[in-house]
């Protein structure tokens, strides 16, 4: 591996280091499923700080070649990241074939997928939330939360907030399983149907609360995504926040040229 980039820039010692472990990984010499060398380890190897093997293995972790969990230390990864592809994700056609977007990725990457539900019921709803719902400051709505796994690994989490009088009377809104299509097909049945979704993401440091719940060590990155589900009428009728393992996940986005 060469010490220089283009231009004659010298190329930081840390990216040498993880450009090296991707090669590796890619040539097949790591080979998917098997640990890559510990930290100890490579301070060893390559004759370097704990603090340089550190920001290499995160520039490896970024490339998604990797998962790093709690207690288990950092493996190749076995299946390609889930691929979020902006024009296709919430497609018309996959809820009207039962399926809902996470179940639709997982099984265009070949991984098998696995939803639990953790907490369904009112709550007041969080400032930030209430405003992107256009509702009152801690009014009540409908909050569904679950834990979303990957080849049984936990991968995110997401909760959905939905207003009151839009949920009231729709009663597979409360059930662990609302249904084919997930909630978006059943919002839909009655009669809101989707102009668009309008989704925010945001990349940071995990909190301990967060990395045990992803099984990620602590200050592990990830993606938090906010996603407003808005009608033809111009009622934001769901709000998802979603927080992911950035690991886990590649965002593909098509964005048109024309005026």
């Amino acid at each position: 591996m060469g010490n220089t980039a283009g231009g004659g820039k010298a190329v930081p010692r840390y990216m040498q280091i993880a450009e090296e472990v991707v090669g590796q990984i890619q040539a097949g010499v790591l080979k998917p499923g098997e640990l890559i060398p510990s930290e100890s380890e490579l301070v060893r190897t390559y004759g370097v700080s704990g603090g340089t093997i550190r920001k290499a293995m995160a520039e490896v972790r970024a490339s998604g070649l990797v998962e790093t969990r709690h207690g288990k230390g950092s493996t190749v990864v076995d299946r390609p990241p889930v691929r979020h592809r902006s024009s296709d994700r919430f497609r018309r056609s996959h809820r009207q074939g039962g399926k809902a977007a996470y179940l639709a990725e997982s099984a265009q990457s070949g991984a098998t997928a696995e939803v639990k539900v953790l907490h369904i019921g009112p709550v007041e709803v969080p400032a930030e939330i209430a405003d992107r719902l256009g509702v009152d400051a801690a009014a009540q709505v409908l909050a569904r939360r679950r834990l979303y796994l990957r080849n049984g690994t936990p991968v995110e989490t997401a909760t959905s907030y939905l207003p009151w009088d839009v949920v009231k009377d729709i009663p597979e809104l409360f059930a662990e399983n609302p249904g084919g299509g997930g909630i978006y097909a059943r919002l839909e049945d009655h009669g809101h149907e989707f102009a668009e979704f309008v989704e925010t993401l945001q990349a940071r440091p995990s909190s301990k609360v967060e990395a045990a719940e992803l099984a990620l060590t602590s200050g592990a990155p990830v993606i938090r995504l906010v996603r407003e589900a808005v009608t033809t009428s111009g009622r934001v009728v769901e709000v998802c926040d979603t927080l992911m393992a950035a690991d886990q996940f590649v965002f593909q986005y098509r964005i048109p040229a024309a005026d």
